[in-house]
């Protein structure tokens, strides 16, 4: 698809932006939210399905050092402050690995630095992930007391003999105690929840959601089992049902999630009312966020280009890079103008509801005519919605998301 150049300003008909574009950069009248993704990399144990940049506590040892890591984010997140002057942090988001292994006077310590040097928004909403072992289970408390009000728990599923194929260290019995001990002290909870798991069956994946539903937590995500690259599971595929049966149990609980009250806002994503997650929304709705630890992405708007950035992915290297360089980036570029429809495209069609059509152009700083091609090539096949002011995947595009997005390629 050829690069349209727009000869004068595009302007907005919602938001009058003055958006142009030329051979060498683009022009932004006004930055999107910004966010900050923290990384963990270490884990008990790599779940054989998992892709992430997590790396596993060698035997022996006594696990990670903590405040060498704490260290390392703090004088991270320094290094991108000149970036982001005068711009409010909404949420943030800490993933990983687990970073319920931490102690909960490091995640205070953590939080303590990043308050005294960001904007945080008073109702930032402070994500982070947790495994429902026991030993992290009892540290919840400590945790919403250092400023989390929002958890993460893998659980994945109720049942010990899904969970052991899944590779995960805690059961059934312990899953149940996390979340009810997540209920009593944070705001919000999200539940992950898999399907399409070995063996598993209609009636099996049905009494997953039942034990699921019958903690009503605000958010859910439910998605299927992929054999993902440079995984155990990739190496030695286990026997998963097939793509029949599998989507057999997706309709089934989707009908479940429905009559319980979860709105479906993204592909695997499931919130009650006013319960979405904001600093997701906020990737899927291109938005800016920095991203600081062994392996993070960023991305950050400026007014007249828009860059992503990448750490070093192992923590003794990114620890390392910290120390001596006083920087960790493996990667700073800018994305290209013709690259920037479909990375766009790749966050935002992942929502039911899409987003303004106008959105296109302010996060872009393109004119919307440059994928006027692709969006008439989509309508026509049903795979995009004719809504005149929304972007947004019909029910089929939903179905055959990657296709969809294809279509906004170079």
């Amino acid at each position: 698809m050829p690069l349209v150049i727009a000869a004068k300003p595009y302007v907005s008909s919602l938001h009058n932006f003055n958006i142009v574009l030329n051979s060498h950069q683009v022009s932004l009248t006004a930055l999107p939210p910004l966010a900050l993704y923290i990384h963990f990399p270490w884990c008990e144990k790599t779940c054989p399905y998992c892709d992430f940049n997590s790396h596993q506590i060698k035997k022996g040892q006594s696990g990670f050092d903590e405040k060498r890591y704490i260290k390392a984010l703090i004088k991270d997140l320094e290094t991108e402050l000149p970036n982001i002057w005068g711009r409010q942090v909404h949420s943030i988001f800490i993933g990983g690995g687990t970073p319920s292994l931490l102690s909960s006077e490091a995640m205070d310590e953590l939080l303590c630095a990043v308050r005294a040097r960001v904007n945080l928004a008073p109702d930032a909403e402070i994500t982070m992930e947790a495994n429902p072992s026991s030993a992290e289970t009892e540290k919840l408390a400590a945790f919403a007391k250092a400023g989390i009000n929002r958890v993460s728990l893998g659980i994945q599923s109720f049942q010990d003999e899904h969970l052991k194929a899944l590779g995960r260290i805690h059961n059934g019995v312990e899953a149940k105690y996390a979340v009810a001990i997540a209920l009593k002290h944070f705001k919000s909870v999200n539940l992950d929840l898999m399907y399409g798991l070995p063996k598993q069956t209609l009636e099996g994946a049905k009494a997953d959601m039942d034990a699921t539903l019958s903690f009503k937590t605000p958010h859910l995500s439910f998605y299927n089992l992929t054999l993902e690259p440079n995984t155990y599971f990739a190496n030695f595929p286990p026997q998963l049902p097939s793509d029949d049966e599998v989507d057999a149990i997706f309709e089934q609980n989707l009908a479940l999630l429905s009559a319980a009250g979860y709105q479906r806002y993204e592909v695997s994503a499931y919130a009650q009312k006013n319960q979405a997650c904001k600093h997701n929304l906020n990737y899927w709705r291109f938005g800016d966020y920095i991203g600081i630890g062994a392996g993070a992405h960023g991305k950050i708007s400026y007014p007249n280009k828009i860059t992503r950035q990448v750490r070093e992915r192992h923590p003794e290297s990114y620890m390392q890079a910290m120390e001596s360089k006083g920087n960790a980036l493996m990667e700073s570029k800018d994305i290209a103008a013709k690259d920037l429809p479909f990375e766009f495209m790749l966050n935002t069609l992942r929502l039911t509801d899409g987003v303004a059509i106008n959105t296109f152009s302010e996060r872009t700083g393109l004119s919307l005519s440059v994928i006027n091609k692709s969006l008439t090539e989509a309508s026509g096949k049903k795979l995009l919605d004719n809504h005149p002011s929304q972007l947004k995947a019909t029910a089929l595009g939903l179905r055959y998301l990657n296709n969809l997005q294809e279509m906004f390629l170079d």
